[in-house]
């Protein structure tokens, strides 16, 4: 399926009034499942330690190439994709967007923001901006590796940095920036049963394409939902890696 979210001009706005929860369903289909050890944070960070022979979401083929092709009228960010260990298993923290921010004002996303040219890398980037949002300090944060930057719609490239959040964290979240902080349990994100593919047809005759997860009163959708997809794809390449070392 090909995707048209990216036009060579200027940024796309989606238009006021804009619902991403109405937009009609394109595809549902699961996936195969993940194996319970699959997602637990010492295969995780096994996985990222070792080459895996991976394809990105074929949806956003495109999109995922913001580390290799030079894209016009761009802005690079960095966002942490931060793993918290729970008794009951690996969760993925989340902010919930001021409404007044003019840039994807409401919605859930990572922490982390544009890249400074006072940040040395995307990495150092992804950090700080943590830091600023939510008050996570880098030294609770064990980084684990990277996965491939993405283009979106209103001309970001996101590039995302996995971590593993250390015990002893405190939430002090910006007010100015974030209205909530909450996580979610990594196996409901990463069920594709839960995954759904919209097609959203916009005032200019163009589409989109875009992934949502819902999971209690919380609407994931977007950039965050596609790096959660990619994450899945690169943890089942792993996973089958491994299985046929086994065998």
């Amino acid at each position: 399926m090909s995707q048209s979210i990216l036009p060579s001009g200027s940024r796309r706005v989606i238009a006021t009034g804009f619902d991403p929860q109405t937009q009609p369903i394109v595809q549902s289909d699961a996936l195969l499942a993940l194996a319970p050890a699959s997602l637990e944070a010492d295969f995780i960070c096994h996985a990222f330690s070792c080459p895996v022979r991976w394809q990105v979401e074929p949806v956003f083929t495109q999109s995922f190439q913001a580390d290799t092709v030079q894209f016009d009228n761009v802005i690079q960010a960095a966002v942490l994709f931060p793993l918290v260990q729970r008794p009951s298993g690996l969760h993925v923290l989340f902010t919930r967007r001021a409404s007044h921010l003019y840039d994807h004002a409401g919605q859930i996303s990572f922490p982390g923001g544009r890249i400074e040219a006072t940040d040395r890398d995307a990495v150092a980037a992804a950090l700080r901006e943590t830091q600023e949002e939510i008050g996570v300090a880098p030294e609770f944060i064990r980084l684990i590796g990277t996965q491939p930057g993405f283009l979106t719609s209103t001309r970001f490239t996101m590039k995302p940095i996995i971590g593993l959040i250390r015990p002893g964290f405190t939430i002090t979240p910006d007010k100015t920036e974030v209205a909530e902080v909450f996580e979610v349990p990594l196996s409901v994100l990463m069920d594709t049963r839960l995954h759904r593919l919209h097609q959203a047809n916009l005032p200019d005759g163009g589409h989109r394409y875009y992934f949502s997860i819902t999971w209690q009163s919380y609407f994931i959708w977007g950039a965050t939902a596609a790096l959660i997809r990619n994450f899945y794809h690169y943890l089942a390449a792993a996973e089958d890696q491994a299985d046929k070392r086994v065998k």
